[in-house]
């Protein structure tokens, strides 16, 4: 299993770009939107990370238990 670099800089790119959205709509005076930005791109690198553990899981098993 090789560790793919580029889920790492998108993370890093959804991070700079939900920063910015962030600051930018709560400069605005949106501090509702802004926080609701941020939530979404929590969640959406919840689900990246999540698949990815999940990928992780099942070369674990595939390796100690044989399966596939």
């Amino acid at each position: 299993m090789s560790f793919n670099v580029d889920a790492v800089f998108q993370i890093a790119g959804i991070g700079i770009i939900v920063a910015m959205m962030h600051t930018v709509l709560k400069q605005m005076g949106k501090e509702d939107y802004a926080q609701w930005v941020t939530l979404i791109g929590f969640i959406v690198v919840l689900f990246m990370v999540a698949t990815m553990v999940e990928d992780l899981f099942q070369t674990i098993k595939n390796v100690f238990l044989f399966q596939s």
